[in-house]
C-alpha cells in the first residue's frame, strides 16, 4: 500500500438515494472504489440525519455524502443546510437529475464539492471519487499552503472535470454545440438538420443526439411525414 493509498483508506461514505436498485448500485460503486468504503446507505433526510448523528456521537464521523436532491421527505440541498448549521464537515457530492441551473448555484452555495448528474457511469462516479480523494490528500498535511498556486491546484482537482468520460469517439465541443442546437430548437430537429446547424454530418449529429437520449436530456420520437417511412425526430427533454 503506498502512502496515498494508507491516506485514503479512512474516505467513509454514506450513500442517500431513495431508489433501492440506485442505492444499491451507488454502495457497490463506492465499495469498489480503492481507498473508499461505504459506512452505509439511508433513503431519507431523516434516516441520513440519525446516521450521521450516531456516527459522529462513536467518534466515526462520515467523510462524504453521495446525496441524492429529491428525497421522499425533503430537499437533499436542505439536509447539507441543516448538516452544516450543526457543525458537520462532512462533504457532499451531489448525484441527482437535477439539471437547473438555478440549482445547480444553490448546490454550491450549500457546500457540495462535486454535482454529478444522473443517469451516470461507474466510470464517471470513479473520476469524482478519484478526483475527491487527491483533493483530500493534497490538503492532508497539517500547516499553511504554500502560497495560492496550492490553493489553486486543490481546487482545481476537484472543480475542473475530466471530459474524457465521454463514450469513445466523442468530444466534448462538439457534444456541447450539439446539445445547444437542441435546447434552442423550437421543434424536434432530425439528425440532418441538427448537423447543419452545429456544422457536422448527418452521421456525426446522430451519434450525438443519440448520447444525449441516452443520458436523459434528448427524446426521440418519429416525425410522420405525408409517405415513406417516418423520421426520427430530437427535442430537448422538458421542451413540448
Amino acid at each position: 500500500m503506498t502512502a496515498t493509498e494508507g491516506a485514503r483508506a479512512g474516505i467513509s461514505v454514506l450513500v442517500v438515494e431513495d431508489d433501492p436498485v440506485a442505492a444499491a448500485a451507488h454502495t457497490l460503486y463506492v465499495d469498489r472504489e480503492p481507498g473508499f468504503h461505504a459506512a452505509g446507505t439511508v433513503h431519507s433526510c431523516a434516516e441520513a440525519l440519525r446516521f450521521l448523528e450516531k456516527a459522529r456521537a462513536a467518534g466515526a464521523p462520515v467523510d462524504l455524502v453521495l446525496l441524492d436532491l429529491y428525497l421522499p421527505d425533503g430537499h437533499g440541498l436542505q439536509l447539507c443546510r441543516t448538516l452544516r448549521a450543526a457543525g458537520y464537515g462532512t462533504d457532499v457530492i451531489a448525484v441527482t437529475s437535477a439539471r437547473d441551473l438555478a440549482m445547480v448555484r444553490q448546490a454550491v452555495s450549500a457546500g457540495v464539492v462535486q454535482y454529478l448528474l444522473k443517469p451516470f457511469s461507474a466510470a464517471a462516479l470513479h473520476d469524482r471519487l478519484e478526483r475527491y480523494a487527491r483533493y483530500r490528500d493534497s490538503l492532508g498535511r497539517a500547516g499553511e499552503a504554500t502560497g495560492q498556486d496550492e490553493v489553486d491546484q486543490a481546487f482545481a482537482l476537484l472543480r475542473t472535470p475530466e471530459r474524457s468520460t465521454l463514450p469513445k469517439g466523442l468530444s466534448a465541443p462538439t457534444l456541447d454545440s450539439v446539445a445547444s442546437v437542441l435546447r434552442e430548437a423550437a421543434t424536434g430537429l432530425s439528425a440532418a438538420a441538427a448537423g447543419a446547424a452545429a456544422g457536422v454530418s448527418r452521421i456525426t449529429a446522430r451519434r450525438y443526439l443519440e448520447h444525449l437520449v441516452d443520458t436523459g436530456r434528448a427524446v426521440r420520437e418519429p416525425q410522420y411525414g405525408n409517405v415513406g417511412r417516418p423520421e426520427l425526430c430530437y427535442r430537448w427533454k422538458g421542451r413540448a
